[in-house]
């Protein structure tokens, strides 16, 4: 069996940026003295939800990038995917860094671009992910 090599590093770089995150949510429920929820507090909601996003789309990427790596995708491949699905997710994750953007108010170009090339990475990633194993298994 073939140890994923290239998913074991996209998962420890993505598990740090996870720790960061989380991190920031933490620091700001601490500053604001925000237990639980959000407390109507626009900041700490985009937070969070900037935090979740990446555990929903991370953990279901590492797992298929392992599968991908271990089964017919070629290395280069692999690693091509994983770069793409990386660079999105910080991308992605500096764009829901404001408030700017949501709630109504106005947000920069530059946020829109990152937030949009970030939902586009992570789209992609997937979708040439699935297409690799399905077209290597039949």
């Amino acid at each position: 069996m073939t140890i994923p090599i290239i998913a074991a590093a996209a998962g420890a770089v993505l598990i740090i940026l996870q720790a960061i995150l989380m991190i920031l949510v933490g620091m700001h429920r601490i500053r604001h003295r925000v237990n639980l929820g959000t407390g109507d507090d626009l900041a700490l909601e985009r937070k969070i939800r900037r935090h979740g996003n990446l555990a929903e789309n991370a953990a279901l990427f590492i797992v298929m990038l392992a599968l991908a790596e271990m089964t017919v995708v070629p290395n280069d491949v692999v690693r091509i995917i994983a770069i793409v699905f990386i660079v999105g997710r910080i991308l992605h994750a500096i764009a829901l860094s404001t408030v700017s953007g949501s709630h109504g108010a106005e947000t920069g170009k530059i946020f829109q671009a990152f937030r949009a090339i970030g939902a586009l990475a992570t789209f992609g990633s997937f979708i040439a992910l699935g297409s690799y194993l399905l077209a290597g298994i039949f």
